[in-house]
């Protein structure tokens, strides 16, 4: 299932310097796509404070999009709306345009991530739509892995930017004792951070997407 990615920055017009922010988003980005390396294409700028990009399946999107919201400092943050199914480009002036089912059903899934956050849900920052036309297992297989994510934005929501530091770096295989090394504090606080954080739930939830 090929799986596209619209995002936008979270209160874009109210930050005191949105070029800096604009900066350290993309510094982000390509940290996470070296890291990972699973997008077909890194998500890149596209109008205003939105950037789209393109992943070869559902679970290489949320992991991506689990260890972006990881490394954001505190202060900024990125809505993504995720959509499932056929994409295809349209020539335009020398470049391709994205287009397709796929598109039009991450657009669907981003608009519904505004008005769920202003009304319920102020901490999620994900939502996944699939395409219409998509047979039943995969509108089932999205609605199973929206419940995964609703509850994943509410613990990362929750966190201090050094446990998001730590988890990321869990996710990524590093152990506890190179954690401290790199926060210069000790492993136990380590250990407590990531306890407190509810880390193990996420880390775990990040391997099972890998496999």
């Amino acid at each position: 299932m090929i799986s596209v990615v619209t995002a936008d920055i979270v209160g874009s017009r109210d930050l005191a310097d949105r070029a800096d922010a604009q900066r350290v988003i993309e510094e982000v980005l390509a940290r996470v796509h070296t890291d990972l390396g699973v997008a077909e294409s890194v998500l890149e700028p596209t109008v205003g404070d939105e950037f789209q990009g393109q992943f070869p399946d559902l679970s290489a999107a949320l992991q991506s999009i689990l260890l972006i919201t990881l490394a954001l400092p505190d202060g900024l943050a990125l809505r993504f709306g995720v959509g499932v199914g056929p994409v295809y480009t349209i020539p335009a002036r020398g470049t391709e345009l994205p287009e397709g089912p796929g598109w039009w059903a991450a657009r669907q899934a981003i608009d519904t991530l505004h008005a769920k956050q202003v009304r319920a849900m102020p901490a999620v920052r994900t939502w996944i739509a699939a395409a219409e036309d998509e047979d039943a297992t995969v509108h089932e297989h999205v609605r199973l892995a929206n419940a995964y994510v609703w509850a994943r934005d509410e613990l990362v929501n929750a966190m201090g930017e050094r446990a998001r530091r730590l988890v990321y770096g869990r996710c990524m295989g590093l152990t506890q004792r190179e954690l401290a090394s790199r926060e210069q504090i000790t492993q136990s606080a380590v250990s407590q951070l990531l306890t407190a954080s509810g880390a193990a739930g996420l880390v775990e939830g990040f391997a099972q997407w890998r496999r």
